[in-house]
């Protein structure tokens, strides 16, 4: 009886080690698929979303700029882009540029880029649907913009991910 015991516990501990083993060994099989092209990871998830660096500086009037892409159906995508400022500003701008990933030479290449500038207010957003190959992997990234008066306009950045549409 004891040794029925002991063998259960031991075939037990095995095949506990086994699928610890295994989960590592499929964890470390996944990340190094991981492909990341100019700060943008290639994923097949549905959209994604960037912001601004935490680091960069915002400014006085520059508060935070985001941009997003998403599928929208077979062939197309959904781009978006907005710039946010700490108050009420003389000018306020995004503009937008949406780009494939090309395999053969490792690089983004611009496909798209749409702009939308406003006076006198605090928020500027603005989107487009484009019709896109299949078989790519797409981002989006935005330039945000603020002007004051005279002085020079504040700027950030903004990108997404890359997002396959298959």
């Amino acid at each position: 009886m004891i040794s029925k015991k002991i063998m259960s516990i031991v075939v037990s501990t095995m095949v506990f080690c086994f699928m610890v083993c295994a989960s590592v060994t499929g964890v470390k099989a996944d990340d190094s698929e991981v492909k990341i092209i100019d700060g943008s990871y290639l994923t097949s998830a549905d959209s994604s979303t960037g912001y601004t660096p935490k680091s960069d500086e915002r400014g006085e009037h520059l508060m935070d700029g985001e941009c997003s892409i998403t599928k929208a159906g077979t062939k197309r995508i959904y781009a978006y882009g907005a710039t946010t400022a700490n108050h009420t500003v003389d000018t306020i701008s995004v503009i937008v540029y949406v780009e494939k990933y090309n395999e053969k030479d490792g690089k983004w290449h611009q496909i798209d880029a749409f702009s939308k500038k406003i006076e006198n207010d605090y928020y500027v957003a603005t989107s487009k649907s484009i019709q896109v190959e299949r078989g790519y992997y797409y981002r989006v990234h935005a330039d945000h913009f603020v002007r004051m008066g005279e002085q020079p306009a504040e700027e950030t950045f903004s990108y997404t991910n890359g997002i396959l549409v298959p």
